[in-house]
């Protein structure tokens, strides 16, 4: 008797166990998903999509999406959103919507002609160009496309996240707002051993330096992107942009320096009346630093330098003599 007893209390460890560590799997297989990043292809405006409807030959049809992000197809009363979607999840409403009036059991196949999210990059690479994306690329994935730097490179990139109406927000699925500007600066050689790295988005711009940049922006005879060598000073950088214009403050020149590991910026003001009488130091810019003479929201200083870095234009480049 004692021994059935120990055999049956044998058996409920071993299934409670059992149950525990599959209870485990489960619980560590949501986990595991829930994290996983989708790298299915989400349509965009200006794609073309092939609709095929099985045996329904007379509702197949080739549509762009168009600006506002629909399509507009044979027998639906309204237009159907398409843009942000998968090809399968446009696939699935389209058949719910065909189902609901038309078709028993329709079945719907969406293929994309993807010509809307690209990737750009600029400077010193072996392969500058604009790159159509077919599905979510790091940061050092984008600059092996390119061919890596080149001889002329410097030892720093940048890459300017200018809001592309392509992108497509993972938690909303909606579009991401226009306006919206992020200025990220990382050291190549840190990027390359893949101790910093970022997932990119369509309309991301990569610019590769050929040397270490500030930009100067606002009430200056010549703003753009300056070029630096060596220690180099804001009063230096200033007379570079060929001095101030009238309008401008000289008691309120900022310096938006980027913070370590991240897009945000700090604010620094100076006077250079101060800084002219030596009652405060001439500082030290380091490189990225955005040199704001303007009174402008930091916003807007961040959406004019991105316009800067996208265009990279001979003309708004220029060096410290």
């Amino acid at each position: 008797m004692r021994k059935s007893r120990v055999v049956f209390l044998f058996c409920i460890l071993l299934l409670t166990g059992i149950f525990s560590v599959r209870a485990q799997n489960v619980n560590a297989a949501l986990v595991t998903s829930g994290d996983t990043k989708d790298d299915r292809y989400r349509i965009g405006f200006q794609d073309v999509l092939n609709i095929q409807v099985y045996r329904h030959a007379d509702l197949d049809q080739k549509v762009s999406v168009s600006p506002t992000g629909t399509i507009e197809l044979f027998r639906l009363d309204k237009p159907i959103v398409a843009v942000c979607k998968t090809e399968v999840e446009l696939a699935n409403e389209l058949a719910a919507a065909y189902k609901a009036k038309y078709i028993r059991d329709p079945q719907v196949k969406v293929l994309a002609e993807q010509n809307s999210q690209s990737i750009s990059v600029i400077g010193s690479v072996e392969k500058p160009g604009n790159y159509v994306i077919k599905r979510r690329y790091q940061l050092l994935e984008m600059l092996a496309q390119a061919g890596g730097p080149n001889k002329e490179s410097g030892s720093r990139l940048i890459v300017a996240r200018t809001g592309s109406s392509a992108g497509c927000r993972e938690a909303a699925g909606r579009p991401e707002k226009d306006g919206d500007i992020e200025v990220m600066s990382f050291k190549i050689r840190d990027v390359q051993e893949g101790k910093k790295t970022m997932w990119m988005q369509p309309g991301d711009v990569i610019s590769v330096m050929d040397s270490d940049v500030v930009y100067v922006y606002g009430n200056v005879s010549k703003q753009g992107i300056l070029k630096i060598k060596g220690p180099t000073t804001l009063m230096q950088s200033l007379a570079a942009s060929e001095g101030m214009l009238p309008a401008a403050k000289r008691d309120k020149v900022r310096i938006l320096r980027q913070m370590p590991g991240n897009a945000d910026r700090v604010e620094l003001i100076f006077n250079l009346d101060l800084i002219d009488k030596g009652k405060i130091k001439d500082p030290f810019l380091e490189p990225d630093d955005i040199i704001a003479v303007s009174e402008d929201r930091v916003k807007s200083i961040l959406f004019g330098v991105g316009k800067m870095v996208k265009t990279t234009l001979p003309s708004v480049i220029y060096r410290v003599p």
